[in-house]
């Protein structure tokens, strides 16, 4: 299996909205994507693709972010697909409808106008994104590594995803443990259902089929 690329280098910058999703392929939890649109103000010093960052660098990054949307030096939106949407109508279109949430909420930011938005594209993390809303879209494999408002949006869907999973799920349901692993199929989490079933967090098909492909490989 060839090795994932990682870059030398800090990704680069454009002024375009950038989009990126966290929690797609977990068993449990909402999705959240992320909209980020950077002025050339913004200090991008540090500014990975979140999955090569360790957790204290992200919140660290992702503070920054939060105090230049506040500034309005970055524009920030944040789109969530919950579990029921997700078992309606499958994660991929569950991606779909968080995306267009935190793109128009970057779009009706208190402080867009200045940046006349409706002339940038959208560059979206990975190979696919359909909408019948915005036309001017691009997608970008890795784009996470490559083009810094992708990274910045793989951060904050990151933190923000984790931090809801920590002081929401985990409280809700701690006997998951979603705390350590935010919903991921991991040992632990996989043998917590075992012994308690699923909650109201737990994605039906997606457990479904994890417990099914364990079971055919006891």
């Amino acid at each position: 299996m060839a090795k994932k690329h990682k870059p030398t280098t800090m990704p680069s910058h454009r002024a375009e909205i950038g989009v990126d999703e966290a929690g797609r392929g977990c068993l449990a939890g909402p999705l959240m994507a992320a909209a980020v649109f950077l002025s050339e103000e913004f200090d991008t010093s540090g500014l990975r693709d979140s999955k090569l960052l360790s957790p204290k660098q992200r919140e660290k990054i992702f503070d920054r972010i939060m105090a230049a949307n506040a500034e309005g030096t970055a524009l920030v939106g944040i789109g969530v697909a919950n579990v029921q949407t997700i078992d309606k109508v499958n994660v991929l279109q569950g991606t779909m409808i968080a995306m267009h949430h935190a793109i128009n909420a970057v779009i009706l930011h208190p402080s867009s106008e200045k940046y006349a938005l409706e002339s940038h594209e959208i560059l979206i993390d990975g190979n696919y994104f359909r909408s019948t809303e915005f036309t001017n879209v691009k997608t970008i494999v890795r784009g996470d590594e490559l083009i810094d408002c992708i990274a910045a949006a793989s951060i904050v869907a990151k933190v923000t995803r984790d931090k809801w999973m920590r002081e929401i799920a985990d409280k809700e349901f701690p006997q998951y443990g979603f705390k350590q692993h935010k919903g991921y199929a991991t040992k632990q989490h996989r043998e917590a259902i075992l012994q308690h079933g699923t909650c109201g967090l737990h994605r039906t098909l997606f457990v479904r089929n994890v417990l099914n492909q364990q079971a055919q490989g006891a």
